[in-house]
């Protein structure tokens, strides 16, 4: 703004005059040294004056400023003109910008830059690519053991048994979202912030809580020093009670938050959990309780036909309260033994007729010689133990606790046995004849089969693929009955013939249910020479024929009304092939040597049909007693061979 200075000498005052303004008019004001500014319109129109005086150097430094503040409105105006253009082109600019930005990435299936899951970065790659690349790591992790330790205590927990799973389908289509929500504006604002900022997504860790406290609780059991509560058991007819000592306890509910926190940091690590306990004083002896957890009325065994049920017989026990609390109050002891009265029931489920057993649900029969009395006698024993046995629904029967040892004493006689690839004597020979026809009648009556082994050779009684070996001891026949009601047993050895029968009552659904063995193959005899001194040189002799082996696959076939409803793969099995044993003359030689050829390549026969069992050597046990090829799984394991003897 140009101005126009004018002194007025008389009273020393200067008028200043803006560029423009005509017949500016004078108005004095004093002579102090104050300044006034006074503004007076002019009779003609578009004409100002301002008249200031002055009267030091401060004076006009003020009026400076005055005029300055009269200037700020239209400098506020241009301001503000000024940021609303630049707001309009930076928001133009966006739009384009966004537009753009959505143009390039609107077909890109592949997840954006920055994206990371737990730490691993998965930018650029597709949501197959993502999820492989987090499972070879999560993977790794479910299958890496957790160490856990208490002092010198070891142990670990298998993750496997913990159910514990990680959600990486949730967390790979949680990145692969990641800028591409249904607003353009969020999705480029969330591909910035991601490119700028990063993001890491967590995956979801799970496992099963109960279980893992109760691993925990069965690991806090073996720890050392740990508290031993007061307990009891019966033994025969004597109630033992022992009184508890102090010690640890494992902190279930501290453990489980250490595991979890282990399981949720991706890293794999090896150092031990350190297991939380506390100290723990064991409860006092309870006899009241005791008593009332002991405690049996008498009952005798009965059955009701509308409803159908079955009571089985209870076992009266009892002893005196008052007796024994006195004794543990009178003696300090570790364990006290007190004497129970027990009631025999009159009546069991054994000794109910037949009457409650009405329907015969599934039966086998196989064959037997007997001429051999010897094995002849041990079937008999096996079937009379298992004659008018009541399994309740339920229950899991089994087959070596129901016989018992086969001992001398029990009345097993010595019969052909399989042991080491040869016959040989045995006590108890015989037997897994009987379970073998045993594991054919529950399939026949729908029961489940709980444990179940194959022979080391083909048997000729029963196909293969069919039969079931036992070994006291080790190797056990077990089944459940999986049926509304009680079935029983009824067995019989007579004439030449094995007999098993199931009998129960039916189901209003009642299935037809056969075993349908495949052949797979065929696995040649070898044959061995062994050196007899008995035997002039030069003269062999068969001691042994010897028999191929076979591998099979069963299968448990259901029908309804003559239709297939189910078939399911029950057991994979491998029966040696038996060598062909010939003795070699040694007699008068002065060197001898024995040879062993080598068995042809194994063939493979596939078929649909049953099998039929390799026929045996004259010396060979019609069953046997070593469990000496494979356990008998509905895996695809290979078999291991033990030294045992097969009954």
């Amino acid at each position: 703004m140009k101005e126009e200075r004018i002194t007025n000498q008389k009273t020393n005052s200067v008028i200043l005059t803006k560029e423009g303004d005509k017949d500016m008019e004078e108005k004095e004001e004093n002579t102090k040294t104050k300044k006034k500014i006074s503004k007076k319109e002019n009779p003609k129109k578009g004409q100002k004056f301002i008249q200031i005086k002055v009267n030091s150097q401060k004076n006009k430094k003020k009026i400076k400023e005055n005029i300055k503040e009269m200037e700020k409105p239209k400098n506020k105006k241009r301001k503000k003109v000024i940021i609303c253009v630049t707001i309009g082109i930076i928001i133009l600019f966006l739009l384009l910008f966004s537009s753009i930005f959505a143009l390039i990435n609107i077909n890109n299936s592949k997840i954006i830059s920055g994206v990371k899951i737990e730490g691993i970065d998965i930018s650029g790659l597709s949501k197959d690519e993502a999820k492989a690349k987090l499972e070879a790591v999560y993977n790794e992790k479910k299958e890496k053991e957790i160490p856990i330790k208490y002092n010198e205590f070891e142990s670990s927990i298998n993750p496997s048994m913990i159910e514990l799973n990680y959600n990486i389908e949730k967390a790979v289509d949680e990145a692969i979202n990641v800028g591409r929500n249904n607003n353009i504006f969020i999705n480029n604002y969330n591909i910035l912030f991601t490119l700028i900022g990063k993001k890491d997504i967590n995956v979801e860790m799970t496992i099963n809580e109960e279980a893992t406290r109760k691993i925990i609780e069965d690991t806090g059991a073996n720890l050392p020093g740990v508290v031993i509560e007061s307990s009891y058991y019966i033994e025969g007819e004597n109630l033992i009670i022992t009184k508890g000592k102090e010690g640890i306890k494992i902190d279930t509910e501290g453990l489980l938050t250490k595991i979890k926190e282990r399981l949720d940091d991706i890293a794999i690590q090896n150092d031990y959990i350190e297991i939380p306990v506390t100290t723990k004083t064991p409860e006092p002896i309870d006899v009241d309780k005791i008593h009332s957890e002991v405690y049996k009325e008498m009952k005798n065994a009965y059955y009701t036909k509308n409803p159908f049920e079955i009571h089985p017989e209870v076992e009266g026990v009892d002893f005196n309260v008052d007796e024994v609390k006195a004794m543990i109050a009178q003696e300090d002891k570790e364990e006290y033994t007190v004497k129970l009265t027990i009631t025999k029931p009159t009546v069991t489920v054994n000794d109910i007729g037949t009457e409650a057993f009405p329907d015969k649900l599934g039966t086998c029969t196989t064959r037997y010689d007997e001429r051999d009395t010897d094995r002849t006698t041990n079937l008999k024993l096996a079937c009379q133990k298992l004659n008018n046995q009541v399994v309740l629904a339920g229950e899991t029967f089994s087959y070596n606790k129901t016989l018992g040892e086969r001992t001398i004493a029990a009345g097993y006689k010595n019969a052909k046995v399989y042991e080491n690839g040869q016959v040989v004597d045995g006590i108890g020979g015989g037997i897994c004849q009987i379970s073998s026809t045993l594991y054919n009648a529950i399939v026949d009556a729908n029961l489940e089969t709980v444990e179940r082994r194959n022979h080391q050779f083909v048997t000729s009684y029963i196909a293969a693929g069919k039969d079931a070996t036992v070994v006291y001891g080790m190797t056990d026949f077990k089944f459940k009955n999986t049926r509304t009601y009680p079935i029983k047993i009824i067995a019989t050895a007579q004439n030449g013939i094995a007999t098993i029968s199931i009998y129960g009552n039916k189901e209003a659904v009642e299935y037809d249910v056969t075993l349908e063995v495949k052949q797979i193959s065929t696995i040649p005899k070898t044959t061995q020479y062994v050196e007899d001194a008995s035997l002039p040189v030069g003269t062999e002799k068969v001691k042994q024929s010897g028999a191929n082996g076979v591998k099979t696959e069963t299968y448990l076939v259901k029908s309804l009304n003559g239709k297939v409803v189910s078939r399911e793969l029950v057991s994979r099995d491998t029966y040696n092939a038996m060598p062909k044993i010939i003795l070699k003359g040694t007699k008068g030689a002065t060197n001898s040597s024995s040879t062993t050829t080598q068995p042809q390549e194994e063939t493979t026969q596939s078929t649909q049909t049953p099998t039929t069992p390799t026929t045996p050597t004259e010396e060979s046990p019609t069953e046997s007693q070593e469990q000496n090829s494979t356990a008998n799984e509905t895996s695809e394991e290979t078999s291991t061979t033990v030294n045992n003897i097969e009954e």
